[in-house]
């Protein structure tokens, strides 16, 4: 029989259990036994999901982030939370997210947070420098490994590989990570050897890293990691996903590893090379069904490139989703409202497996003792084709008809910027917030009320305008300067959007992990988009009513709305973004006639859809850009523009972001300590920018000086009058109790500086 496998199971449960069970631990209202049961529970509800693999994963599981847990396996923890308690669970959430349970113990700065390769999933930077030192903690993945033995089935853990791991950190100090190999190879050795002993025959180990262009410093470091680990006792499944080998196939193919793990959704062709050149002894385990996106898989397409692989490798060629399922809801099962005909187009982690059994069996027996699955697969592949429900040809005549001059403001820059400053009259560093306040439980209640009918429209919509009211008089108190009317309509930044244009559905427990407890409802990007009518025109221009405050009109951009969907896979995903731009464009329009003359439209995701490769990246970057301006452009110069973006590494796309030309970028910086300001060393950007100075996923209090401090940094790169103050992100994560006093010291900060600004504007005068 063919085995399969899975390289990672969703870890929040089907009910986002653990999600529930982390936020009441953190708000002191659970204890610690109580949340490693729930962790218990869980762990033991997804081995039995995966019961009829030949293989499950073991120690894919995390309470926060599994980059993180590596961390700590390895002992390699900042200076500034070692020792910090005697509970290892303290220290790891300290480290994620600035504090333990109860929230009002002691806090220390978390651990930088940037996207995991091209994914909308979030893991912890660690953090190195020169005298960085491993030390093995196997606790975890041996009781975990235990757990699965007496759970029954065949465990196989899972691991981050040891140069992918350093190639994900950084070194705080400028030293080469590279030398920290030889101190941490030691350490892997001991593992895998803790792990064999323990019962482990096969181990995965993920190194991802190999999908992307590697110097050649990187590409030894493989060759010496891999030649060190081969006599380790457990046989190794080296796993690469996310992209193709390229020119790292071959380096691949002669580590002296057991097995090697390709992602065959993304580069199916490799599969062919390497079943000619595999060393006989190994195994190839192909990754044939999406680990990333919920479009059930066509099974006889897949099958007709199968079966001549199987033919040759015969049980040496093993079967698996290409990617962790972290990145899929649980079970499409629960889906009982969804339309049924888009319904049936899809696959969540569950049936993916199913699918993935199907496949196997298929090759093993023939594909007639599975031909009721096979034709159910078919039927649902063709209806899907051919349903009028994906294509609106008007909507493909728009994007047809889209000229350049629609990418262009009409003047540059500089004389936007004199046309806004004259009716704005904002001060040197406006402060402004990203868009949403806190989602309290009242916001939440009355939204499943009215969706449940038990609040009607007009009852709905006047807590809303208290809601609005109360944001905005909060913000007026605070002495902000550009005010945002809180997002309390909204559940999501893109399902809420997506819930009002045409060609988008949504499930009801579709959940996947952002980070730690945060979890997304990605809307299905089925057809064609089109916006019926204006989606935020009334709760804006109610929210301007109330102040004499410019307020910012708050939209999600194309290439959010783009790469944080799970998207159709039937045409470019170029030509669904400039759908989407032209829906948003009108949007923009209409909020401008409205009279809204700020308008953000927030961008953050552009970064996570670039590819793996530079090679890759002008393609992506051009339409991208070109949505956005799409987007943005069609307003007169007195608009002002604004775009956000945020936990992503921006620095080597700067000149691109330069050129979507937004008046205004907002970007997170107060995690990585400013470190997005090295590039204005070399790069001027030319329009004004606005660093977050305060960490919005971290329940830490930023003091007065410590923002003030970074708007210094910030001001050394940045002239004052293109500076602005805000924090990271939207505030939606956070109470109320956290955001005042932050935001009232966030303000106090852009006091300091403007009285400092104006000081040595005296001094250059009298000198």
């Amino acid at each position: 029989m063919v085995t399969t496998h899975s390289l990672g199971f969703p870890r929040i449960g089907a009910r986002r259990e653990l999600k529930f069970a982390l936020e009441a631990y953190w708000r002191g209202e659970s204890s610690r036994e109580a949340l490693r049961a729930t962790g218990a529970a869980l762990r033991h509800s997804h081995w039995q999901k995966q019961a009829a693999l030949g293989r499950m994963p073991v120690g894919d599981f995390s309470f926060y982030d599994h980059v993180l847990d590596m961390s700590f396996t390895l002992g390699n923890l900042p200076a500034r939370v070692r020792d910090f308690s005697h509970d290892p669970l303290d220290n790891y959430f300290r480290l994620a997210r600035g504090r333990s349970a109860p929230e009002t113990g002691a806090g220390v700065a978390a651990g930088e947070m940037t996207k995991w390769f091209d994914t909308n999933y979030h893991y912890i930077v660690p953090e190195f420098d020169a005298d960085t030192r491993f030390g093995l903690d196997a606790s975890r993945l041996l009781s975990e490994l235990a757990e699965a033995q007496a759970a029954g089935g065949v465990p196989k853990p899972v691991l981050i590989g040891p140069v992918t791991y350093l190639w994900l950190g950084k070194a705080r100090d400028g030293s080469n990570r590279l030398d920290l190999l030889e101190r941490l190879l030691p350490v892997y050795a001991d593992l895998l050897d803790a792990l064999g002993e323990a019962g482990a025959d096969w181990v995965q180990i993920d190194e991802p890293a190999l999908v992307t262009e590697l110097d050649a410093a990187w590409q030894h470091a493989f060759r010496l990691a891999y030649h060190r680990l081969a006599a380790c006792r457990p046989r190794l499944l080296l796993a690469t996903y996310f992209g193709a080998l390229e020119e790292n196939l071959n380096l691949a193919l002669n580590l002296p590893v057991a097995g090697l793990h390709i992602d065959a959704v993304r580069a199916r062709a490799e599969a062919a090379i390497l079943v000619d050149q595999l060393a006989a002894h190994k195994v190839l385990s192909v990754g044939v069904i999406d680990g990333r996106n919920i479009w059930k898989t066509d099974l006889e397409a897949t099958l007709d490139w199968l079966e001549p692989l199987y033919a040759r490798l015969g049980e040496r060629l093993w079967l698996a989703p290409s990617c962790s399922l972290l990145h899929v809801p649980v079970d499409l099962d629960s889906e009982t409202a969804l339309d049924a005909e888009i319904r049936d187009w899809l696959a969540f982690a569950v049936q993916k497996l199913d699918e993935l059994q199907t496949l196997a069996r298929a090759l093993h027996e023939g594909r007639r003792a599975v031909a009721v699955p096979l034709a159910q697969n078919r039927s649902a592949i063709a209806a899907r084709r051919a349903s009028s429900k994906v294509h609106r040809p008007e909507v493909q005549a728009a994007v047809e008809a889209v000229e350049p001059s629609m990418g262009r403001r009409k003047s540059a820059y500089p004389e936007r910027a004199r046309k806004q400053a004259d009716w704005l009259k904002l001060p040197l560093f406006p402060t402004t917030t990203i868009g949403s306040f806190p989602q309290t439980e009242a916001i939440r209640k009355a939204r499943r009320d009215y969706r449940q009918g038990s609040l009607d429209e007009e009852q709905y919509r006047d807590f809303v305008r208290g809601e609005i009211a109360h944001c905005v008089r909060q913000q007026e108190e605070l002495g902000l300067d550009v005010l945002v009317h809180g997002e309390a309509e909204r559940n999501d930044m893109v399902e809420y959007f997506g819930e009002q244009l045409e060609g988008f559905a949504f499930t009801r427990q579709g959940w996947v992990q952002s980070y730690g407890s945060r979890c997304v409802k990605p809307p299905i990007l089925y057809g064609d988009i089109h916006r019926p009518r204006a989606m935020t025109v009334g709760w804006i221009t109610y929210a301007q009513s109330l102040t004499r405050q410019p307020m910012k009109g708050m939209l999600t951009g194309p290439v959010t709305m783009l790469n944080w969907s799970f998207v159709r896979d039937d045409q470019p995903r170029a030509a669904t973004c400039r759908q989407l731009a032209l829906a948003v464009r009108e949007e923009v329009l209409d909020l401008e006639r409205a009279g809204i003359r700020v308008i953000q439209i927030d961008e953050a995701a552009l970064r996570e859809g670039l590819p793996l490769r530079r090679s890759q990246w002008p393609e992506y970057l051009g339409w991208a850009v070109e949505a956005f301006r799409i987007a943005a452009n069609g307003v007169a110069d007195d608009t002002q523009i604004h775009t956000h973006m945020c936990y992503s590494e921006f620095n080597d796309i700067m000149p691109a972001i330069a050129a979507m030309d937004a008046d205004v970028i907002t970007i997170e910086t107060s995690r990585s300590n400013m470190e997005l300001l090295d590039v204005f060393e070399d790069f001027a950007y030319p329009n004004a920018i606005g660093p977050g100075v305060y960490d919005i996923h971290s329940p830490n209090i930023p003091t007065v000086e410590e923002m003030a401090a970074l708007l210094e940094k910030a001001a050394e790169r940045i002239p004052a009058e293109r500076l602005w103050v805000n924090p990271d992100c939207g505030l939606k994560t956070r109470r109320w109790k956290e955001v005042i006093p932050a935001l009232a010291n966030m303000v106090e900060s852009a006091r300091i500086m403007r009285a400092r600004s104006a000081a040595e504007q005296e001094r250059r005068m009298e000198g």
